[in-house]
């Protein structure tokens, strides 16, 4: 079995025993089957926040807390002085991680629309926004990754760091009912662009430019500081 294929399995199957993983793809399902009883085609919050705080879960707590786990446990370095090295694990870890991001957003898409009959967003659009949205949130786990001493610490930096981002990008109420400079704070937010974007899929109207071009600045520049920052001992 070559190398990177043979790594895929075995990351593959520890991640599926990892207790984050779960958490992160039952949450989001739980808060929508509690709160999408009276769903309806014109609902445009309920299914836009929960696919924004799956992504979010993903990559400020799955990601960033196990790249620094692995780090703190000398995973990496010992990577570096056989075949695989530490670079082809990074590759594979944000592979999984967008392939955990599919999974729970489809899963949501299928009961939110399919079973709880919310709206069914453009296709096109909402591939657009789910990758910019997933490379926005990607890039902030990386950095917090690439930051945090050990996997404790990016755990908690990335739980720290989610509940104001959830909060500023409407989240947790909508944006009509937060102060106006907060909500203004919000729209620049990785995760409240990406819930505006999808605001606008449910709603059925066009994709305003700002959200696109927020997420994709967030996920070049942090993407290049957790490049520059990231240590692999």
């Amino acid at each position: 079995m070559p190398v990177l294929a043979k790594l895929t399995h075995v990351e593959t199957k520890l991640m599926v025993r990892e207790p984050g993983a779960v958490f992160s793809l039952l949450i989001p399902l739980f808060i929508l089957l509690v709160f999408g009883g009276g769903i309806s085609e014109g609902d445009t919050f309920l299914m836009p926040m929960a696919v924004s705080m799956a992504l979010g879960l993903v990559g400020l707590y799955l990601l960033p807390t196990t790249l620094a786990t692995y780090r703190e446990r000398g995973v990496l370095r010992r990577l570096s002085v056989t075949p695989v090295s530490p670079g082809n694990l990074l590759t594979v870890q944000l592979l999984l991680q967008l392939v955990m991001a599919v999974a729970t957003a489809a899963l949501l898409l299928v009961v939110g629309v399919g079973f709880l009959g919310a709206r069914a967003p453009g296709p096109l659009g909402f591939l657009l926004v789910f990758l910019l949205g997933t490379a926005a949130m990607f890039s902030v786990g990386l950095l917090i990754a690439a930051l945090a001493p050990n996997g404790r610490a990016a755990n908690g930096f990335g739980v720290l760091l989610y509940f104001p981002l959830a909060y500023l990008g409407g989240l947790m109420q909508p944006v009509e009912h937060m102060p106006d400079i907060l909500a203004v704070v919000g729209r620049y937010t990785p995760m409240g662009a990406l819930r505006q974007s999808l605001h606008e899929l449910w709603n059925g109207g066009a994709l305003e430019p700002l959200p696109l071009v927020t997420m994709a600045v967030y996920a070049v520049v942090l993407s290049l500081v957790a490049a520059r920052s990231f240590r692999w001992e």
